[in-house]
């Protein structure tokens, strides 16, 4: 703007000094006289101009500038409410957030002292069943109340289906359980628990100490196994079987007896014993109930058979005797027969004829002939 107004008045000027120097008879004096009075006019009318000039100028530029702010106004305003919008969206996603970690802190506290009052209990079971193992004569009370829940789960009834350490016809010695088979044969059954020597094995600091605590362990065993065999556990005379099962209530310590003790576990096959863990157990006492359930339907079968039996016998009776029955059916059938045409033909015939030959009189009646 400044630049137009200067070039403006100075083009004024201009033509103001060259219209006077145009003049060649004019003075100095008059001259400086005749600008004087002249400029001010000029620039009067220049100054207008100017300021009409910069009024549409700045007229424009208004416009132009009220339209830019007016845009950037809407654009401003479009900013700011997507602005408070996400803000929003932010701030509810922040409460939901909020309140999914008070819950999951609300739940994993919860969890914990679960867990922690599992752990108590854990402890707690942990130090009473190391107690326990530790003992011998508690090991042993263990292992009995294992296989006798395990005779229990298979659904043998004590003193129906088992005995429970009683003292054996003609010995001294008790089993701790005899198993009866559906004829009265017995199995003798014997809780062993070596445990004491493998746990020093695996709480040794040196492989030579592992070793011998593992031989120890080999010992304890073999020396179980030659408790049973002296015992009469199997006496067939005293109607057992032929074998004496060795149950082992710990199926870690079966597993590595079969697993690392081959020798061991082939020495009592060799005598007769039957080593079993908890699961080989509950596999023989479900098989040996399945030889009741079999047992009983021979049973049930035999009794059926001899039902039949003597139904067919009766059936042969009866027979018989609805025969006869029909043969004399059949001639009372041939006698009534006889009896209701012929006999009765008869006597028709005979009483016609005495109906003929009586007398006409109306007042006495007339014999009635029969059929």
């Amino acid at each position: 703007m400044d630049l137009v107004i200067s070039i403006v008045i100075g083009l004024v000027v201009g033509f103001g000094i060259a219209f006077f120097l145009k003049r060649k008879d004019t003075s100095k004096e008059d001259m400086e006289a005749s600008i004087k009075q002249v400029l001010p006019e000029l620039m009067k009318s220049v100054n207008e101009q100017v300021i009409q000039m910069a009024d549409q100028k700045l007229g424009a530029e208004k416009k132009e500038i009220r339209a830019d702010m007016e845009g950037k106004r809407q654009e401003i305003e479009r900013l700011v409410k997507t602005i408070q919008n996400d803000l929003k969206d932010s701030k509810d996603r922040l409460n939901d957030s909020e309140k999914e970690r008070v819950n999951m802190f609300g739940s994993l506290k919860t969890s914990l002292d679960e867990y922690k009052k599992i752990t108590d209990q854990l402890a707690v079971s942990t130090e009473s069943l190391k107690k326990v193992l530790s003992n011998n004569q508690l090991r042993g009370q263990f292992g009995e109340q294992v296989a006798d829940e395990l005779l229990k789960m298979a659904g043998f009834v004590r003193g129906v289906d088992y005995e429970f350490n009683k003292e054996q016809t003609g010995s001294e010695t008790r089993p701790d359980f005899s198993v009866f088979l559906p004829d009265g044969t017995r199995i003798n059954v014997d809780s062993k628990f070596p445990y004491s020597n493998l746990q020093k094995s695996s709480e040794a600091t040196t492989d030579q100490e592992k070793r011998d605590y593992l031989k120890l362990f080999e010992r304890d065993v073999r020396e179980k196994i030659k408790q049973v065999t002296t015992r009469d556990y199997i006496n067939p005379e005293d109607k057992t079987v032929d074998f004496v099962i060795l149950f082992i209530p710990n199926e870690m310590i079966f597993s590595y007896i079969y697993d690392q003790l081959n020798s061991v576990w082939k020495e009592a096959m060799e005598r007769k014993v039957i080593l079993a863990g908890p699961f080989s157990f509950s596999a023989l006492l479900r098989m040996i109930k399945q030889s009741y359930d079999n047992f009983r339907v021979q049973e049930n079968i035999q009794k059926i058979v001899t039902h039949v039996k003597t139904l067919e016998k009766e059936y042969v009776k009866f027979s018989e005797e609805f025969t006869k029955v029909g043969d004399r059916i059949e001639s009372l059938s041939k006698q009534y027969d006889v009896v209701s045409n012929t006999r009765v033909n008869q006597m028709n015939r005979i009483m016609e004829k005495v109906r003929l030959e009586g007398p006409d009189d109306d007042n006495v009646e007339q014999p009635k002939l029969i059929g």
